[in-house]
């Protein structure tokens, strides 16, 4: 499974600096998207084998898709903090897109072939 697109509208009230909010953003996005899909702490019969970032499964740049950030004008508002407020809303906006695709949600992440085929198996 892979996201192609992503479009974000952000409300940061007066940007101080929209570059930085634009980048800011893009990354937290990449960020849930290997959350939601990739990322996965294994364990083998010692204890945790993901030990490493050779063992950790993490999006490559291959796979982050084409996203767009547009920052909603409101220059009349105070400065607010961008920080993480778009991990929460792309692993929902993923999590609704594979329960629409599928006609069933997917309760855990990430979101493997593995736990699609055991959600649509029950």
């Amino acid at each position: 499974m892979r996201v192609t697109d992503i479009w974000c509208a952000i409300d940061a009230g007066l940007a101080i600096n929209p570059n930085g909010i634009l980048n800011q953003i893009e990354g937290n996005i990449v960020q849930a998207i290997s959350w939601t899909l990739i990322e996965e702490v294994r364990f083998g019969p010692q204890g945790i084998a993901t030990l490493d970032w050779e063992s950790y499964p993490v999006i490559r740049f291959s796979q982050i898709p084409e996203i767009r950030v547009e920052l909603v004008e409101a220059s009349e508002c105070p400065p607010l903090g961008v920080g993480e407020c778009a991990g929460g809303p792309t692993a929902a906006a993923i999590g609704n897109a594979v329960a629409h695709a599928l006609g069933t949600r997917i309760h855990h992440m990430p979101m493997t072939r593995d736990r699609i085929m055991t959600a649509l198996m029950a």
